[in-house]
């Protein structure tokens, strides 16, 4: 059997693409599809892999400004000529699993979600850019544009696999198709319990956009003046220092590595989750970690934290509630060792073994149906 897999871009690294490099590990000979990639990103995972890139890679601001070419995105995908393999695999949240794919193939595609800011996130994306109103207009006729291509692009894929229910009721909302949940895979190994658990901080990070609601956080811990660590960087990194002002309360920690990610989730008296994703990798990183979160009952989080069991779930998104889920919260109620038991489910070695057993079902249905 002949695999290809279609990824949206390597220009960054977060969850889609630790799905691809699972998805990598079990077809080591499948070549990569993708519309671009950053060099750095490659060599972190794929740095072995046959890899096969768009015409947008190569034009002027193809890799640093891609958001430029979004336009084109379409046309470049379905450019990718695919007529050689038995198997597609799409890794997507975008355009990836608008490849086109020959009668004899079978194209499962992983979706992370519709396209949010197609779909369910389009007027808040519009309503955040920082453009002036004429501009925001064309960009909501580009958008229109997408969105028909979008929806018709979805019923290209012949089976889908959902990251979690909140992804698979989106799919069954925009694109009217079944899918099946298969969570995405987390390096639970990386990630240890503490023995010794002595400066109380609190811990927040990953991704700094607006979407990701760290400006709650600290605004809540402005509240509550109890200590908050802030990890990573990103487009909201500014606003987010000068909302905390002089606080000493409040610490920025730049980007971590591995190592030292490691270790901040296992010595935090908890993690904080104040927005709502799909399904939220630094929740479980937490919890490998024993480690209980404190997240808004809303999406990923809703499935993966046990409320007062492995964490605390808020149920209004606003930093009153926040702030007193934090005043309200005892780690001494919660048992490390459970909590990363309950973790472990999410791990890579199962997240590989429920797709084998997926792309095995539905690879023997098909064929027998041609």
């Amino acid at each position: 059997m002949k695999v290809a897999l279609i990824h949206d871009h390597l220009a960054q690294d977060g969850g889609a693409e630790k799905v691809l490099k699972a998805l990598a590990d079990i077809f080591p000979n499948a070549p990569i599809f993708t519309l671009l990639y950053e060099k750095k990103n490659v060599d972190k995972y794929f740095k072995d892999k046959h890899i096969e890139t768009s015409i947008i890679q190569k034009l002027p601001g193809g890799v640093s400004h891609y958001q430029w070419y979004m336009p084109f995105m379409p046309m470049a995908v379905e450019f990718f000529d695919l007529r050689e393999f038995d198997l597609v695999i799409s890794d997507a949240s975008a355009f990836a699993k608008g490849v086109i794919t020959s009668p004899g193939t079978l194209h499962i595609c992983y979706c992370h979600t519709p396209t949010r800011y197609l779909w369910d996130y389009t007027h808040q994306y519009i309503n955040e850019l920082k453009y002036n109103k004429y501009f925001k207009k064309i960009i909501s006729l580009v958008l229109n544009y997408i969105r028909l291509w979008d929806r018709q692009a979805a019923d290209r894929v012949d089976a889908y696999i959902a990251n979690s229910k909140t992804v698979q009721s989106r799919i069954k909302k925009y694109y009217r198709r079944e899918a099946r949940v298969i969570y995405p895979p987390v390096e639970i190994d990386k990630f240890y319990i503490s023995d010794n658990i002595e400066d109380k901080y609190f811990l927040i990070g990953g991704r700094l956009a607006p979407y990701k609601r760290v400006d709650l956080a600290i605004e809540a811990f402005i509240k509550t003046g109890k200590k908050l660590k802030i990890f990573g960087n990103g487009v909201d990194l500014a606003r987010l220092k000068n909302m905390a002002g002089n606080n000493g309360n409040i610490e920025f920690l730049g980007r971590v590595d591995d190592k030292e990610k490691a270790e901040l989730y296992s010595g935090c008296q908890a993690f904080i989750n104040p927005q709502e994703e799909d399904f939220g990798i630094t929740i479980i990183e937490a919890m490998a970690s024993g480690r209980p979160v404190i997240a808004y009952n809303k999406g990923g989080a809703a499935e993966t934290v046990i409320d007062n069991k492995t964490g605390i779930l808020f149920n209004e998104q606003t930093a009153d509630c926040l702030a007193e889920a934090v005043n309200n919260f005892d780690s001494s109620k919660f048992n490390p060792h459970e909590i990363r038991q309950h973790a472990e489910q999410f791990s890579t070695e199962n997240f590989k073994r429920e797709i084998e057993k997926f792309i095995n079902e539905e690879y023997k249905a098909f064929k027998s149906s041609l």
